[in-house]
């Protein structure tokens, strides 16, 4: 397999490594190139996905469950589904192995999430400005965020998800993504 990249303006790239299916079933694993400190993800969670981290080197700080964990080099750390989980990079050049099981639509959320980020169209902390992108943003990560009821993220970004394919919004920006 090529690895395929996409790249932030911050300098953060994540890299396709491998995907397939093993005795565990399917997985997709990343390699994240984080060139600064900073929050990386806010607390969420998948119901189906789990998620494992080991860092090669510098630093990341989780909470998962409430448990804060330092990893540095050769630490591993694991999210398993339904977990609420969150981290931020502590160093300088840290570099990060990451599986994602089953992969879902990761790959698909990092293409076109890098592709906002690129063209301009996110804020300083890499949100989308558009919220149609924010609410397909959202639907791709295949989970929910923590401290927002379901049903209320269901209802506001799962409504815009369903405008910004209706309108062929999602289509135009997936097309631009995959350009990329």
């Amino acid at each position: 397999m090529t690895p395929r990249v996409r790249t932030f303006r911050n300098g953060h790239r994540v890299t396709l490594v491998d995907q397939g299916t093993d005795e565990r079933g399917p997985y997709l694993r990343l390699r994240h190139e984080i060139p600064e400190p900073g929050r990386q993800a806010g607390p969420h969670w998948h119901p189906v996905l789990s998620e494992e981290w080991t860092v090669r080197r510098g630093a990341l700080r989780f909470r998962i469950d409430g448990r804060e964990i330092l990893a540095e080099p050769g630490d591993t750390v694991a999210a398993p589904a339904r977990a609420v989980h969150e981290f931020r990079n502590e160093a300088t050049d840290t570099v990060v192995d990451h599986e994602i099981r089953p992969p879902l639509r990761h790959w698909q959320m990092f293409t076109l999430w890098s592709a906002l980020d690129e063209a301009g169209a996110t804020t300083g902390s890499r949100l989308p400005r558009n919220p149609l992108a924010l609410a397909l943003l959202w639907e791709l990560q295949d989970g929910y965020l923590a401290g927002l009821p379901v049903w209320l993220q269901r209802a506001t970004l799962g409504s815009l998800a369903a405008i910004a394919r209706r309108t062929g919004y999602a289509r135009r920006l997936f097309a631009a993504a995959e350009m990329n």
